[in-house]
């Protein structure tokens, strides 16, 4: 099989066919979206609306994403089958997009052990996430559009990730955000879904702005440093080559740059996107949390670590900012309801975990939780979609409860999510989690390894608060419904069944030295990010056992405590809420920061706008002095020349007369 592959297709077209094949199915799909928006269908004997070619582009969209995860896998395949030599390769450029004397921009490919983890976890992931979307979509009339959105998000995101270059980077930076406006507000129909939609995409664009400076700040140091423009001032082999000469600004760019991952990546202050952005259809949140757009951020800084390195100040401020919002979302996730929102706060404190982790410099272990968490994240969200899908749409966790005997399978494989998002031992989580912990502590952060502990306690609590209160205990719904709730369909099951299986078994791929592993990721990775080692001595290794069975217990009794609390003792959190009030109001109203924003930002500059830019500017000055008074004072000529046709040609002569005399004395003067 792989003989005939590479007989016909070089490993460089593989490469390119990985990015290519998803934007096939996103132009397919898009030109029967059109078609079909011309085209009202009927209703099938369901009463549902019947949308043409529905099951043509579902199977184009789910198809073409697997192909590109195939194709992926046989990169990975051939470039780890040579004995010698890192499993690297740049495709060269497929075209040149730009070229000036002061600037090349290629448009090239480069796989590496990092982009080739991303890869296959975003085609992989993904590809689950289009499978699941096949039944959970089936009824929805925009089942075209949707997939070719999807499809689209896969490319963009698969452009980040292989670009060989910062530029091209950008565009797949660019590309996601806006599948992500698209497909949050896929249902534009709903005011409030189509808002959420803009708030992402606004709030992605002030990141983006200093994404952006990051970018003109690398152009001016690679020009200083007189490297040539035909190599590509932006392609991060000549980045890497030149890193030295990043020194003096690279607090400032490590920054700038970091602007834009909290962006993306939902980190303080620009994380208020990312709860709303689950207006969107379930699969969509699956997509965006686990595989693709929040995890940009972290895989960009991990990409451009050889700036970051130079900077102890930006890793600093990564750490602290990435602790801080680990623990700020945990709490948030302890009073909400909506079950989809409590994942939403879950991936703000994940994600928080993996700038944690890059801030240390532990840049594998970032990606390693990167990893587990795409698995388990993906499972957690299709289990809260089909549990939505049961349930017909209802999302508020108690007014659901006993759901177990109904939805087997959605519960079990969400249950082995629940104890890979606590870092419960031997699930994903456990592993890529601890691993974070133990650099903070071992590197003599024990104030950020405090808050990551923290964290971790809270974050079990919440998810079993939700477990217990979906799928155990006594039912909230009405026994009739109850009984009406069925399993979802084959195409859920299999995506959760097999996340399930990764979500158990991930961590083998990062089992650390002192339980017998060898940290397989990690090594390699090795060769494209720097290695942060731990503390030498028994000391460490003994310190490194007690920490991990105690950060074990610590989730443990409090996974125990929230499953209990919320399957057998549920009118306990009504009476805390009663007496501790004004911490309960402060947490389901989300600390506030909304309003906060909406009064100090969004205010004044809807204020200003209105007053300065609208009524001054554009009123007065454009509308009513440039356009409309150059109209006016044209018209009050055109009305004093009027005047003078009378069509009397006595005057026409005397006209004629005074002009000439006017001309004759002008000349002589």
């Amino acid at each position: 099989m792989l003989e005939f592959v590479y007989h016909y297709i070089s490993v460089q077209t593989l490469v390119w066919l990985i990015v290519a094949l998803p934007l096939a199915g996103a132009v397919f799909n898009g030109s029967l979206a059109l078609i079909t928006a011309h085209h009202g269908g009927g209703k099938d004997h369901h009463g549902h609306h019947h949308t043409p070619f529905r099951t043509l582009a579902s199977t184009v969209g789910v198809l073409l994403p697997f192909a590109a995860f195939a194709a992926a896998l046989l990169c990975f395949v051939t470039l780890t089958g040579f004995e010698e030599g890192a499993p690297s390769l740049i495709t060269g450029p497929l075209s040149q997009w730009t070229a000036f004397p002061g600037l090349t921009i290629d448009i090239g490919l480069k796989v590496d052990q990092l982009s080739l983890v991303m890869a296959l976890v975003v085609t992989g992931v993904g590809s689950l996430i289009h499978l699941y979307s096949i039944g959970y979509m089936s009824h929805d009339d925009g089942v075209v559009r949707y997939f070719a959105e999807l499809n689209l998000f896969l490319f963009f995101m698969l452009i980040l990730v292989l670009a060989d270059n910062l530029v091209l980077m950008f565009v797949g930076w660019e590309g996601v955000g806006l599948c992500s406006y698209l497909l949050i507000g896929f249902w534009f129909e709903d005011p409030a879904k189509a808002k959420a939609g803009t708030k992402a995409f606004v709030v992605n664009r002030i990141g983006d702005a200093g994404f952006l400076l990051g970018l003109f700040l690398i152009y001016g140091v690679m020009a200083a440093a007189g490297a040539d423009p035909a190599t590509g001032y932006f392609n991060f082999e000549t980045m890497s080559r030149y890193a030295p000469f990043f020194q003096p600004l690279a607090t400032v760019i490590g920054l700038l740059l970091f602007v834009g991952a909290c962006g993306k990546s939902a980190q303080i202050p620009l994380y208020v996107w990312l709860p709303d952005a689950m207006a969107g259809p379930t699969p969509v949140s699956a997509l965006i949390h686990a595989a693709t757009m929040v995890t940009a951020g972290v895989y960009m800084v991990v990409r451009l670590n050889f700036i970051y390195v130079l900077s102890p100040t930006a890793l600093e401020v990564i750490a602290y900012v990435g602790a801080a919002t680990a623990l700020f979302a945990a709490t948030m996730g302890l009073a909400a309801t909506d079950i989809k929102k409590i994942l939403a706060y879950s991936t703000v404190s994940q994600l928080g975990y993996m700038f944690l982790a890059c801030g240390l410099g532990a840049f594998s272990a970032a990606i390693f939780h990167l990893v587990t968490h795409a698995f388990f994240k993906a499972l957690l969200f299709m289990g809260a979609g089909s549990v939505i899908h049961a349930l017909h749409g209802e999302q508020d966790i108690f007014k659901m409860g006993g759901l177990k005997p109904r939805l087997p399978v959605t519960c079990w494989t969400f249950l082995i999510a629940s104890l890979a998002l606590a870092g419960i031992v031997p699930t994903a989580g456990f592993f890529s989690k601890d691993a974070i912990l133990w650099h903070a502590y071992s590197s003599g952060h024990v104030g950020l390894w405090l808050v990551g502990f923290v964290s971790a306690g809270l974050t079990a609590f919440y998810i079993f608060r939700l477990v217990g209160a979906v799928f155990f205990g006594s039912t909230n719904l009405p026994v009739d419904q109850w009984k009406r709730v069925v399993e979802s369909p084959v195409s859920m099951l299999i995506p959760l069944i097999l996340l399930g299986f990764l979500s158990a078994f991930g961590g083998l791929l990062g089992v650390p030295e002192i339980l017998g592993g060898s940290d397989r990721l990690g090594e390699w990775l090795s060769g494209v990010v720097p290695l942060v080692g731990h503390a030498g001595g028994g000391a460490s290794h003994a310190a490194e056992i007690i920490l991990m069975v105690v950060a074990t217990i610590w989730a443990a009794n409090w996974s125990i405590l929230g499953w209990v609390i919320y399957t057998q003792r549920r009118d306990w959190p009504e009476r805390m809420a009663a007496r501790f009030r004004w911490v309960y109001r402060l947490i389901v109203n989300r600390y506030f920061v909304d309003e906060i924003y909406d009064r100090l930002i969004v205010r004044p500059l809807i204020g200003v706008s209105r007053v300065f830019f609208w009524k001054t500017i554009d009123a007065t000055a454009i509308d009513a002095i440039m356009v409309h008074g150059t109209a006016n004072t044209v018209g009050v000529w055109a009305r004093a020349v009027s005047l003078a046709q009378t069509g009397v040609v006595q005057q026409y002569l005397l006209y004629f007369l005074l002009g000439a005399v006017i001309v004759v004395v002008a000349v002589a003067l």
